[in-house]
């Protein structure tokens, strides 16, 4: 059922995140209350909440608590789309069914006909949000959280984590990132590289050198889902599974060997 729709303030210490973060490009709003405006109806599991960012603009989120949870996800989407489009919006429920809580939060959006490279001016505005995601989480009592990203949501993750001095996020998970993985000496949390066997061709051609950077951070791990594509159709499961599994072992030191065409 669709439940309460809260709105959250800027927190004083999300306010040190935007001592730079001044925005030097037009975001389209319009199109991000588009967005907004059809999923609102849609939502039947979780609570559609508002989040607000130093300029006074709110941004939507959806709060899917788990019952007797074991941490906190905060869900970053891939380019143009929003917290429930397709994957994003399986894996916020289906990794709440599994123990954790999930903060599904919709990032910049730019125009339909924007490419990748346009967004980059957009990073600072995604590390505010990424930002304040996690303190809405710490405010509901959460002290283990973590990024689970996808694409270009994951390249906007990665950027906010190599820029912030202090964090709460406890670990990472990026999906398919595009761009490489930029400055991981910086990153001292456990992360996790997953990707699929059928990627896009960008995402595939990284993972050696991206394996190399990750292993020197200990808890860290690569997974490959076989035959899997960029948007992980038909293999939801397993990705929630090796999620999960990467989670448990970093929260609780628990996790199960990867298995079914996971390495």
């Amino acid at each position: 059922m669709i439940k309460r729709v809260a709105s959250f303030c800027l927190s004083a210490a999300a306010m040190l995140w935007l001592a730079t973060a001044a925005l030097a490009i037009d975001l389209d709003y319009e199109r991000e209350n588009r967005w907004a405006e059809q999923v609102l109806p849609s939502i039947l599991v979780g609570d559609p909440v508002w989040i607000e960012q130093a300029n006074g603009h709110k941004y939507l989120a959806i709060y899917t608590e788990a019952d007797d949870p074991r941490g906190a996800i905060i869900v970053g989407h891939g380019r143009g789309w929003n917290p429930d489009f397709e994957l994003y919006g399986i894996l916020r429920m289906k990794l709440a069914e599994q123990g954790y809580t999930t903060l599904a939060i919709q990032l910049p959006v730019l125009g339909s006909g924007a490419k990748v490279g346009d967004y980059i001016p957009t990073y600072d505005d995604a590390g505010e949000r990424y930002e304040l995601a996690a303190r809405f989480l710490m405010g509901k009592g959460y002290e283990d959280v973590a990024i689970v990203s996808h694409s270009l949501g994951a390249t906007m993750a990665n950027e906010y984590l190599i820029r912030s001095e202090e964090t709460p996020i406890k670990a990472w998970v990026f999906i398919s990132i595009i761009n490489g993985l930029q400055e991981m000496f910086r990153i001292k949390i456990p992360v996790m590289d997953v990707y699929g066997s059928e990627d896009w061709v960008i995402t595939q051609v990284g993972g050696y050198e991206r394996k190399q950077q990750i292993v020197k951070v200990p808890g860290s791990r690569q997974v490959v889902l076989q035959d899997a594509p960029h948007f992980f159709e038909g293999k939801e499961d397993e990705l929630t599974a090796a999620i999960v599994d990467f989670l448990d072992s970093v929260f609780h030191g628990q996790g199960r060997a990867a298995k079914n065409g996971i390495k």
